[in-house]
């Protein structure tokens, strides 16, 4: 393992507006390609790296106001736009030389394999890419929750949350010029001021167990490999 090297299994979540362009629906080749390069930049120090997927850029199940469509419903549809999400990052990542597996916690057998704690860690030892797909599986809960989850049961040393902005800020810096990004943040402090980078369930979950987030630009494949190296990039959030 390089000494230079922070987080030696970090986990690594990617939101549906990954796979597009700004605004776009659906998977796109030139975003879908550079997601690919700078995954492979980061499992190039030599890390053991996990990524989960949203599926955002299909459906968005908390999002889906149909009244015709149940709550329970939608959320299953958002899972399985992650699993498509997770199949076309696959394909890439190995187009450029990467192994990936994908694992779903919705049975998919046909394109990926069932979510299993230890398959995960022993791809993971092997030096593969492990995508994981479907959330947790069950509805009502975020992909951000799903990270959350599937980081402390795997083992993972910290969570790497690439979004459109480059760290966390006290408000929305898109409309306002002041805004002031933290470059620290305490678990508590985001429940208090309900600062939205990951769902409050998600936070109380890295909370009770420790685990360190990043938040980063995902436009900017650099902040990642410094952040798995330990610099100071984006916003962390820990105890």
């Amino acid at each position: 393992m390089p000494a230079k090297v922070r987080f030696q299994r970090p986990l690594l979540k990617l939101s549906g507006e990954a796979f597009c362009t700004a605004g776009g629906f659906g998977i796109h080749a030139e975003p879908l390609l550079a997601l690919s390069r700078t995954i492979q930049s980061v499992h190039k120090l030599g890390v053991q790296l996990a990524v989960v997927v949203g599926g955002g850029n299909f459906v968005r199940g908390s999002q889906l106001n149909i009244t015709s469509i149940g709550k329970a419903s939608a959320d299953y549809m958002g899972m399985l736009a992650t699993v498509m999400n997770a199949i076309a990052l696959q394909d890439s990542c190995e187009s450029i030389g990467m192994e990936t597996r994908v694992l779903s916690s919705l049975e998919v057998p046909a394109v990926a394999e069932r979510w299993v704690r230890r398959r995960a860690i022993r791809h993971m030892e092997k030096g593969r890419v492990v995508i994981i797909a479907a959330g947790t599986g069950n509805p009502h809960f975020t992909t951000d929750t799903a990270a959350a989850q599937r980081a402390v049961e795997i083992g993972c040393d910290v969570i790497l949350k690439a979004t459109k902005v480059d760290g966390v800020y006290d408000k929305d810096p898109k409309k306002h010029k002041d805004a002031r990004r933290y470059s620290r943040v305490s678990y508590q402090e985001a429940l208090e001021k309900n600062l939205r980078f990951m769902d409050q369930t998600a936070i109380a979950l890295c909370r009770e167990h420790g685990m360190p987030v990043m938040v980063m630009d995902m436009n900017d494949p650099d902040q990642l490999v410094k952040a798995v190296r330990g610099q100071d990039v984006g916003t962390l959030i820990e105890a």
